[in-house]
């Protein structure tokens, strides 16, 4: 009998792909956006914000209705806002069209790409969860290195409206598809496949370690969502092409790949303090090295640490809140953690941009998200190394 388990990885490494390369793609589209449309880099980076923040909302309500009716159909309906949304995006002509659709149909679709695929595979596998975890966010990695390059082309072949364009048909497709892929797992399919107990929400949210989890999140994420939206355009900043500033981007998802399967297996061998102590750590070094960096082959080398410690983190967080808490209500208390993560990344790219549009540079924005990052690196070492 073929093992179910290898339909659900796929399909969770395509929603990542397509997701997170848009994510990425889209840092290559703010060059052409503010000289076409004029907007600041303030007004550009507030789109990407809205869209953190509505993924942090709707993630709440994407694990429930994943813990309940599963992942197939939560899927298929983000997939399809998703692709809409960017579709759309093609069209826009004024700032509240742009707010409007990352607001609303981008975040929504954003909301469940995280929340229900990595809850999904944690039901999945016990033992190698950490693991294949970071096998699954190699998709998420995938579509770093492969959108960006295309995007770009498409831009320069076509514009980019037709690109968008493009680009959201394919997204919506592709998601759609993935989402057929995927089922929540039941105690007879696999021996590995984990019963749905422990603790529930209301359970969870009482402890000092749900908490603790949820301030680090806080503090971390704005880097994740701040650094992916801007490195194309500082690159440029420093006096790289447009092609030579997409690398950077290619060259930070294929960093997070060594990051995500590392981390996997740290998380998996010596729990979840370790391993968010070395992601983070590696995220603290790498912006610092941001705010002394001008030449471009520095930037190239420190990318490849700042993508490590990325991609690390992406996969950190749903392995460790299934050790501590277990399955019984692994959506909704991961769906709480990636809420407290927005609120941060929603602010930090339109600050970031603000930072840039104040005072021609990024540094004060870099300096600030590495004390931050320095917090949760103090957080971490304090969690309790018992977990299940």
């Amino acid at each position: 009998m073929k093992d179910p388990r290898y339909s659900v990885v796929a399909g969770a490494c395509l929603t990542q792909f397509t997701v997170i390369g848009f994510l990425f793609g889209f840092g290559v589209f703010f060059a052409e956006l503010e000289r076409s449309l004029g907007w600041s880099r303030t007004m550009l980076s507030f789109g990407t914000s809205l869209a953190f923040l509505a993924m942090g909302t709707f993630a709440i309500v994407a694990g429930r209705l994943n813990d309940r009716f599963g992942p197939r159909i939560v899927l298929t309906a983000a997939g399809l806002s998703y692709g809409t949304g960017i579709v759309l995006m093609s069209m826009v002509g004024a700032p509240w069209q742009y707010f409007l659709l990352f607001g609303t149909l981008i975040g929504a679709g954003f909301a469940a790409h995280d929340v229900v695929t990595l809850s999904t595979i944690a039901g999945w596998f016990d033992k190698r969860r950490g693991i294949m975890t970071g096998i699954v966010k190699t998709g998420t990695a995938l579509g770093q290195v492969a959108v960006p390059p295309v995007a770009a082309a498409l831009i320069l072949a076509y514009g980019w409206r037709p690109a968008m364009l493009i680009i959201g048909l394919i997204a919506g497709v592709i998601l759609v598809l993935a989402a057929q892929l995927m089922r929540r797992p039941e105690p007879a399919d696999h021996p590995e496949a984990v019963a749905r107990s422990g603790q529930s929400y209301t359970e969870a949210r009482r402890t000092r370690v749900f908490w603790m989890i949820c301030a680090m999140q806080f503090l971390f994420f704005p880097t994740l969502m701040t650094v992916p939206t801007h490195l194309a355009v500082h690159g440029q900043d420093l006096g790289m092409s447009p092609e030579t500033s997409a690398l950077l981007l290619s060259l930070m998802g294929a960093a997070s790949i060594a990051g995500r399967l590392a981390i996997g297996g740290i998380a998996d061998r010596f729990g979840g303090r370790a391993a968010y102590s070395v992601a983070l750590l590696g995220l603290g070094i790498s912006l610092l090295g941001l705010t002394v960096i001008t030449g471009h082959a520095a930037l190239f080398a420190n990318t490849i640490l700042y993508g490590f410690a990325h991609g690390a983190l992406f996969v950190v967080v749903s392995p460790t809140v299934s050790r501590y808490f277990g399955m019984r209500a692994h959506g909704a208390i991961f769906g709480m953690v990636v809420f407290f993560g927005t609120i941060g990344g929603s602010v930090g790219p339109t600050l970031a941009g603000w930072v840039y549009d104040t005072w021609g540079s990024y540094n004060p924005a870099f300096i600030t998200l590495a004390a931050a990052t320095g917090l949760a690196i103090v957080i971490a070492q304090i969690l309790p190394k018992i977990e299940r």
